[in-house]
């Protein structure tokens, strides 16, 4: 049973699975032409076999697949997963339950900030992964015994990979990190799409206040247009047309036909008619509702030799422990604390606080200094007068 085409197969592979301890999860999917993913593949992995479940088979129920995930008593296991879990979040409104991702466990145990499959499975389960078929058209049927070979590896190898994980953590006694960090990945919240902020994912910098209300109610318009044609933004309408139309704020047909990239026709349109009233609504919007900016840090005068040096610290931090550095603290978390020791930043909270905070908050006050000895940066006790 190799390929599960039907609800009857699916579901007795499921309950067969009720009791295990954990199960590998993969998925295939396609997105280019669509906005929401098109489930194509799941592959399944218990504890002696994997199975490629068909979403697309004809008449099939994936209610026996999504009651497995959402078991307590089973680990769901995924590599990368944001992406594996989006999908299943769109089709249930929920999220698999309990969770962990390898990715993160990998930079937990010292594999980087961001280890492929293809490197765990190599290092942890002595496997090598053809990923030649990485780009093939999942959508396609038949799928071919080349294409369910593949998929198949991606949890078939995973077992290993989380067991040789899951030790280490164990060991190390690391484990509660890897679940403190999965808070993010199950939490629906980091799933749900708010059209209204959808604006803030632009890299261009609106700083005046009606120029980000006329950027946020064409992002909003773009992003429901998209979702209801289930096609990707773009298609809508590109990124350099959205920011010329919020710069110039065209008030007619005839002014937003300027617009460079809009095709003939377009100004005239439903979606030009309702561009249009975007751009009106956020020009008649009250001063006080256009929304904020990301505030900017400044740092003051002095500190970007104090960053340098929280940079230092939390290299040899990451090194000495062998935990990602990404995963200890961003540079965001790394100007805040050099400008206030009390901070509301992850890297002074729970473990990170105890493996690199408390050294930081230290470093500030003088009690600690870097020193190099032999070829490696050193951190040493300062002791007061």
């Amino acid at each position: 049973m190799t390929l599960i085409t039907t609800t009857e197969a699916l579901a007795q592979f499921c309950t067969a699975h009720a009791d295990t301890d954990f199960v590998t999860v993969d998925t295939e999917f396609m997105r280019e032409r669509t906005y929401w993913p098109k489930l194509c593949l799941v592959q399944l992995g218990g504890p002696s076999e994997s199975v490629a479940v068909d979403p697309l088979a004809p008449g099939i129920d994936l209610k026996p697949l999504f009651d497995l995930l959402a078991n307590p008593k089973v680990m769901k296991v995924f590599h990368a997963a944001r992406q594996d879990v989006e999908i299943f979040f769109n089709l249930t409104g929920t999220v698999p339950t309990p969770m962990v991702d390898t990715q993160v466990a990998a930079m937990v145990c010292g594999f980087g900030e961001s280890a492929s499959y293809e490197t765990l499975a190599d290092k942890l389960a002595n496997a090598k992964i053809d990923k030649s078929s990485r780009f093939t058209d999942w959508s396609h049927r038949p799928l071919t015994e080349r294409q369910i070979t593949y998929a198949l590896g991606d949890v078939s190898h995973l077992r290993d990979v989380y067991a040789k994980l899951r030790d280490q953590l164990k060991a190390s006694g690391r484990a509660e990190w890897v679940q403190e960090e999965m808070a993010v990945l199950t939490d629906t919240a980091t799933y749900r799409i708010d059209p209204k902020e959808i604006w803030r994912r632009f890299k261009w910098r609106a700083d005046k206040p009606r120029l980000r209300a006329l950027l946020r109610e064409l992002a909003a318009w773009r992003e429901l247009e998209a979702q209801r044609l289930n096609v990707p933004r773009n298609r809508v309408l590109r990124d350099e047309a959205l920011m010329e139309i919020a710069h110039h704020a065209p008030s007619n047909a005839h002014e937003l036909s300027r617009t460079r990239g809009l095709h003939a026709g377009f100004a005239e349109s439903r979606q030009g008619t309702e561009i249009l009233a975007a751009v009106a609504h956020a020009n008649a919007l009250p001063s006080e509702q256009c929304p904020s900016g990301e505030p900017r840090r400044i740092l003051p005068n002095g500190l970007a030799p104090v960053m340098d040096l929280l940079k230092v610290l939390l290299k040899q931090v990451s090194e000495e422990h062998g935990v990602a550095t990404k995963l200890i603290a961003t540079i965001d978390d790394l100007e805040a604390i050099a400008m206030e020791d009390d901070a509301e930043v992850a890297s002074l909270h729970g473990w990170r606080l105890e493996l690199f905070g408390k050294q930081a908050l230290a470093l500030k006050r003088g009690e600690l200094a870097l020193a190099i000895h032999g070829k490696k940066v050193a951190v040493i006790p300062v002791k007061s007068d």
